[in-house]
């Protein structure tokens, strides 16, 4: 009976030793690295970043945000995938598209899949703690978001409330014998925009972007919006202190990031820049300039390959993204050629597939089923609490200028291209203009390119899933 179980014994014991040597190596590669910074990531929920005073904005003094520009690097090109939720940070915490980790409509979980990692294994690896605070409804399954969840931000999706202690945070950061990758995930500014005091902003002084539809249901509820950026950037603010009362913040690298864009009518759930062009501000002391400016194209994809660079591990091939450590150092100007964009309406409203591609000067978007009405039904049904869609619906009766920017949301073409130099707020087509014919089909071409890259087969992807 010995006999007969020795050859497996010997190879149980081959396997063991050779997992003892692995974690030796592991641990040996771990000591062999430079000292590493902390990271902190702060983001967003569903941010109109043009909003915040260091962005341009004009209705509201983002003091903290605007503070830690002061000290960093300023991105004005930063742009999510896909302008919801889940698939945003599905995408950040993976270094994936959407096609790619799964999660290619909202609150559809990422593929259970052996080969998709996450950020917790990157720096896991890397001999670093990562945890997260706050919004958590993006890290499923565990095996993939290993993440050590603090309390101290409100968890949930949605909440009328935001209660928040830095207490076990500070208990973290402190303590910590490891560098950490912490990411504080803010439910600001996400409806139901219960939080803060609207009071603060006059409603009839509101500079409201040239594509809203200008009634009161609207300026009044962007009060309340405004209210809760308020509370973010005192969430910002509290956090930078907490971080300099610990000791931590010479060593930490702080990034602010915006999410994708607010949920107004064409802003979150679009392809557009409103919804799709995000923020993000990096400090770093001693390798990125203060107040520096930088309009290289980044996507969220892009923050787990950097992270990895910066903890000294090397490049991972199968990764969307591209580290962009050069341009934080100030080496390089650029980054990407394109950014691309990807949007399934199915669970939000009817199909209504979209695609995007971007450089720093034009935009393509691409409505896969121009035939059908592009429909949200959280923004866009006439009984809405706060009724903004029906306020511009009815407007929209008396004001030729006001049923076209409601119906330019319902009713589009399948080619949309801008000059985004020119026209930022994307109100003027150029797909028929014969003079960028030769344009619109370099971009098609490279956007399907991308496509059939990241397997997409276009508007089949448009469907429910179970």
């Amino acid at each position: 009976m010995i006999l007969r179980w020795r050859p497996i014994l010997y190879a149980m014991f081959g396997l063991l030793m050779l997992a003892c040597a692995n974690a030796a190596d592991k641990k040996k590669e771990v000591q062999n690295l430079p000292d590493r910074p902390n990271v902190v990531i702060i983001m967003a929920d569903d941010l109109d970043s043009a909003q915040l005073s260091c962005y341009g904005g004009q209705n509201i003094k983002t003091t903290h945000i605007d503070a830690l520009a002061q000290e960093g690097m300023k991105f004005n090109n930063m742009i999510c995938s896909e302008a919801m939720c889940v698939p945003t940070r599905a995408s950040l915490f993976t270094g994936l598209y959407p096609m790619s980790h799964g999660s290619f409509q909202n609150h559809k979980q990422v593929y259970d899949s052996l080969d998709i990692k996450s950020i917790t294994s990157y720096l896991g690896n890397l001999g670093y703690k990562v945890a997260l605070t706050g919004k958590n409804h993006s890290t499923k399954p565990r095996e993939v978001f290993d993440f050590e969840f603090i309390e101290g931000f409100e968890p949930n999706c949605v909440s009328k409330t935001d209660e928040y202690s830095l207490d076990k945070i500070n208990d973290f950061v402190s303590t910590s014998q490891d560098p950490f990758c912490l990411f504080v995930m803010s439910i600001n500014p996400h409806a139901p925009w219960t939080v803060g005091d609207p009071s603060e902003f006059d409603a009839g002084s509101l500079k409201l972007p040239p594509h809203y539809v200008d009634t009161p249901e609207t300026r009044s509820d962007y009060t309340k919006y405004l209210a809760e950026i308020r509370q973010l950037d005192n969430q910002v603010g509290d956090v930078i202190k907490m971080l300099k009362e610990t000791g931590q913040y010479d060593n930490t690298i702080v990034i602010f990031m915006g999410e994708q864009g607010p949920k107004f009518p064409g802003g979150k759930w679009t392809l557009w820049d409103h919804g799709q062009k995000s923020s993000m501000i990096v400090k770093w002391d001693k390798t990125v300039k203060p107040g520096s400016v930088t309009d290289a194209i980044v996507q969220y994809e892009d923050i787990v390959p950097t992270l990895i660079d910066i903890a000294g591990g090397q490049p991972v091939a199968h990764v969307d993204g591209m580290s962009f450590k050069d341009v934080l150092a100030g080496t390089t100007k650029r980054h990407r050629d394109f950014a691309f964009g990807i949007h399934n309406n199915v669970p939000e409203g009817p199909a209504y597939p979209i695609r995007s591609i971007r450089n720093e000067h034009y935009k393509l978007v691409e409505n896969l089923s121009p035939e059908k009405k592009y429909h949200i039904k959280y923004t866009m049904n006439p009984d809405e609490k706060g009724k903004v869609w029906a306020s511009w619906v009815a407007k929209g009766k008396t004001s030729d200028n006001a049923r076209k920017l409601y119906e330019r949301i319902e009713k589009r073409p399948a080619m949309e291209f801008y000059d985004l130099e020119k026209d930022p707020y994307e109100l003027n087509n150029l797909a028929q203009q014969p003079e960028y014919k030769d344009m619109v089909m370099q971009f098609d071409k490279r956007l399907k390119q991308w496509m059939e890259e990241e397997n997409d087969p276009g508007a089949p992807s448009d469907k429910k899933y179970k």
